[in-house]
Parts: C-alpha cells; structure tokens; sequence
C-alpha cells in the first residue's frame, strides 16, 4: 500500500472516531450541594449512602467569622458539601432526603444539640436550586404532615469551611462511639417519629 492510499484509510478512521465520539453521551456532570442538618458526622454518614452521591465533607457555613474550627465557628453551622453525579440522583432527590432525615420544626438546635451551630438550612448556589428548594419546602408546609410550621430557612450558599481531619468520615473511624452518640441524641427515633414511613427516604442503608 503506498503512501497516499495510507493516509486516505488514515483519514476515513479519524473521521470515524470523530463521528462516533461526537454521538455518545457526555460525562457525567458532578455538582454539589450544602446542607446543614444538625450533627455533621449524622448528615455525612446519611449522604453517603444515597446512590449517586459520590463524596461528602464535613464543614463550617453560613457565618461571617473567617478560617471557623470546631472550637470556634460562631456564627456559623455545622453543614455538609454533597458532591453528586446529577445522572443518578437529582437535586430534588437530595431535598427529599434532606427534609426526611432532620427536625424541620426546631429552631434551636437538632435532637440533643442545642444552639445556632446545629440548626438547620439549605443554602443554594443558583436560582435553580432556590426555586426547587422554595417549592419542595412548600409542599411539606402545605401537607400539614408535620403539625407544626417549618423553620428552615433557605439561604444563599458562601464560603465553606472544611472541619478538621478527624471529623471527615468520623462514622467510619469510630464507628462504636458514633453509634452510641447517635442513639443516645435520639436523632432517629424523633426522624421516625416525625415522618413515619417516609423517614431517610433515598437513603439505601440504615441512617444509624
């Protein structure tokens, strides 16, 4: 085969691969969203264990103080980064989870944590997940499902603070003492309470 019979076959495969890359279904597109429901080991371990979430950190948000750490974050909340493969697990999908595996109802604080640091919130990057956040509040306000108003309040995300090394994953590095925290806080068995059969929708393992 000479040279020019080469570079015509060459060129008819190039433009194959092209045409066939060009067709197939782009890359997955990996987003995140904050939220702040309380203990951040409880909020870390539940999202962790929705099908499509692909990493969860542990973090400070929502104050003014700046470089917060778990000693000092006044101001601020104990929230979690969700980072998710928006092809597998949507964003309304995250909401849902989200209200069912809290106390939408408590303004002070979640289960045995009291204070500002352990309210909840949503904060949205964009219009987009404003709305969505907006109306699926709404929904749950408008069921009267949990007899009383819903107090969590729906803010513009900022900078967020990654906790210590030691609070990432705390439920895997201690996995005997976060049980045992996470019993005695009575988180789930109010989340139970509170939502009946619709408790840790989305999560596929037990919320414990």
């Amino acid at each position: 085969m000479d040279r020019k019979s080469f570079l015509t076959i060459a060129a008819h495969v190039a433009a194959g691969i092209v045409a066939v890359a060009a067709s197939a279904p782009s890359m997955a597109a990996q987003k995140t969203a904050i939220f702040a429901g309380g203990c951040f080991w409880c909020m870390e371990k539940n999202y962790e264990h929705v099908p499509g979430v692909t990493d969860v950190e542990s973090g400070y948000t929502g104050g003014t103080l700046a470089n917060p750490t778990y000693r000092n974050h006044a101001g601020h909340v104990e929230a979690v980064r969700v980072h998710y493969d928006d092809t597998k697990v949507s964003y309304g999908q995250l909401l849902a989870t989200f209200w069912r595996s809290v106390d939408p109802t408590d303004g002070g604080g979640q289960f045995c944590d009291r204070g500002h640091s352990y309210t909840t919130a949503i904060f949205v990057a964009d219009e987009t997940e404003k709305r969505l956040a907006e109306s699926s509040r709404n929904e749950i306000e408008k069921s009267g499902k949990l007899g009383a108003p819903v107090v969590t309040p729906i803010l513009a995300a900022g900078s967020f603070t990654l906790a210590e090394d030691y609070h990432q994953d705390y439920w895997r590095k201690n996995p005997a003492r976060y049980s045992y925290y996470r019993r005695g806080c009575g988180r789930d068995a109010r989340v139970e309470a509170l939502w009946g059969a619709e408790a840790h929708q989305g999560i596929v393992k037990s919320g414990s």
